[in-house]
């Protein structure tokens, strides 16, 4: 619970913190598939609730003379996407960033599977949250082709019902792992978001 916010919020911060760009609070909740009945607190918003709020917060920031926006999410649902990337502006112009769209390799087995509760997830959270994470509670939980496909479309109940909740091997996330993969995200929308140029670049407080 509030994976993706706590990875999503120490991005915004680091990268404001760089570039002198100031930061709005965060919306912690997005579009997904409907909860399943056994994942307890799990909570959606349907994609047009979120393109009408989203749309009301930039139209006022606008009015103020904010005149660029960039958008950090880590969820990569189709329709959480297309209510970020359709908001109507006057003049400004909107980045819409999924963090998790850089290339990050697949997980273990070799496949490309979605990012949920997974080593990449729990490996990032033991970087910069080591008190959430209760690793030896972690479940591995492969699923089939035909599953990922039904996840990949927002299929309600897309995986079958002994699924723990995360979906990859948490068992083998290290806080090394996250350390290199936050650094390697944070580089990559630094330099092809707010930089001009290709020098990788390394969060405040990190050696370049």
């Amino acid at each position: 619970m509030g994976c993706d916010t706590i990875i999503v919020e120490r991005l915004a911060d680091d990268l404001s913190a760089e570039f002198r760009v100031v930061r709005a609070p965060t919306v912690e909740y997005g579009v997904g598939l409907p909860p399943a009945p056994d994942h307890l607190g799990s909570a959606s918003v349907r994609r047009k609730t979120l393109h009408r709020f989203m749309n009301d917060l930039v139209g006022d920031w606008e009015e103020t003379g904010v005149e660029q926006f960039i958008i950090l999410t880590a969820n990569g649902h189709e329709a959480h996407q297309e209510a970020l990337t359709t908001l109507n502006t006057r003049q400004a112009t909107v980045q819409t960033v999924d963090i998790f769209g850089v290339p990050l390799g697949a997980e273990e087995d070799g496949r490309n599977l979605p990012i949920h509760g997974g080593q990449i997830d729990t490996s990032l959270l033991l970087y910069l949250a080591h008190d959430q994470v209760a690793l030896e509670l972690a479940e591995d939980f492969i699923p089939t082709k035909r599953e990922v496909r039904r996840y990949r479309r927002g299929t309600p109940g897309a995986f079958r019902a002994q699924a723990p909740g995360s979906v990859g091997r948490p068992t083998l996330a290290t806080v090394e792992r996250g350390a290199e993969l936050y650094k390697f995200i944070y580089s990559r929308i630094a330099s092809h978001v707010f930089a001009v140029g290709t020098v990788d670049h390394s969060p405040p407080g990190e050696e370049q």
